[in-house]
């Protein structure tokens, strides 16, 4: 939802900050002005900068000064809006610390359960912190009960709330491999518009809806944002790793799916697209994380499992992870590199399998550099 609005604000001819974590590949991807991540000589200068205020604050966290540098990033580039996603939660995440425009609320999943709560109820009262009094709220589609609970939260702020599944009736055109279109009622009328996206997957449309959303809320404060500019904005977007087709035969894709939910629509999407294909999967998983009830959602529709490990200090070991795999139907194995974990699946894949890469950003990033890195 962050890069569909920042990608359709530079579109309008805005100099734009683009706040979000984790990374893929280089830890200056957090921080973007009009899509470049900051220079690592800027960025190091700036953590030179703020050293001695940092060690006069005892406990500060790695994302509370991430945060702190970015925004001295967007102030000293003088961007004309800056597109900020929470790291975690809401309520008292680092990013909350700002009066926004306009707060935006994705749709919600049981994520982070150990701090954010055991259900979707406890996590609404944790998002719905970021919503200010009187700053409208842009809400994507959620279930019932934490719908409630944002709204109670809103009307508590007399925030305006726009529900987008209410307000912006959409329906999906064409879909493939290289996107999808859709058209979106808005307006007095209401009218119509079309719009196409490179990004695949239902879930994507409502990001992108969203988004919309957002922009339309953004343009009844001012800015300047016709139709035209977002159509490019959306159509140009880019946003790696999320069902991202590495090659088309036999065809490898990489996702960053990382908890049920999100594990769910990653096997809805599958089942759309390759309906009658054998899938192997290369899965990694960070040790906080849902792990039955991600394995639950992809490993029926797996043929050949292989588990593996990427270079961060959350992530589960892929021996154990195998061992939990064993229980469904499929061919296990254990590949702890993830470099080698897909170099083995391509050399099983015949012309009518399908490769997937997910269960972590982690393991998606891994694998997008050693895919890039390498001459498979």
């Amino acid at each position: 939802m962050s890069a569909f609005c920042a990608s359709a604000l530079q579109a309008g001819g805005f100099k734009v900050g683009l706040y979000t974590s984790p990374h893929l590949k280089d830890f200056e991807e957090r921080m973007q002005v009009n899509q470049v991540p900051i220079p690592r000589d800027i960025l190091v200068g700036y953590v030179k900068e703020i050293k001695p205020a940092v060690a006069s604050v005892p406990d500060l966290t790695t994302f509370e000064i991430t945060t702190g540098l970015a925004f001295l990033y967007f102030a000293r580039s003088q961007v004309d809006i800056a597109v900020i996603e929470v790291g975690l939660g809401g309520r008292l995440d680092a990013t909350n610390i700002i009066t926004p425009l306009v707060s935006v609320i994705t749709s919600l999943y049981l994520d982070h359960i150990l701090i954010l709560g055991d259900t979707l109820e406890k996590i609404a009262a944790e998002k719905g912190g970021i919503i200010k009094q009187g700053i409208p709220v842009v809400c994507a589609p959620q279930e019932k009960g934490p719908l409630k609970v944002l709204q109670k939260i809103a009307a508590e702020k007399k925030s305006p709330f726009i529900e987008v599944e209410q307000k912006y009736p959409y329906q999906i055109l064409s879909k493939s491999l290289k996107g999808q279109v859709f058209n979106v009622e808005h307006g007095e009328g209401p009218r119509e518009s079309q719009f196409r996206i490179p990004l695949i997957g239902d879930f994507q449309v409502i990001n992108a809806i969203t988004a919309f959303g957002t922009l339309e809320t953004l343009r009844s404060k001012g800015f300047s944002l016709d139709e035209v500019v977002i159509k490019k904005g959306f159509q140009e977007v880019y946003w790696p790793a999320r069902f991202e087709v590495l090659r088309q035969q036999p065809p490898v894709i990489v996702d960053s799916a990382h908890n049920p939910a999100s594990m769910g629509k990653l096997r809805e999407t599958i089942d759309e697209f390759f309906p009658d294909t054998s899938l192997i999967l290369v899965f990694g998983i960070s040790e906080d994380k849902q792990l039955d009830g991600m394995l639950e959602e992809i490993l029926p529709r797996t043929t050949h499992f292989i588990s593996t490990q990427a270079d961060h200090p959350r992530a589960m070991n892929p021996v154990s992870l195998e061992e939990s795999a064993r229980k469904y139907a499929c061919t296990t194995e254990s590949i702890p590199d993830v470099a080698q974990a897909l170099k083995r699946a391509l050399a099983i894949a015949e012309t009518d399998h399908l490769v997937v890469v997910t269960g972590s950003i982690f393991v998606a990033a891994s694998a997008r550099i050693a895919w890039f890195e390498i001459n498979w």
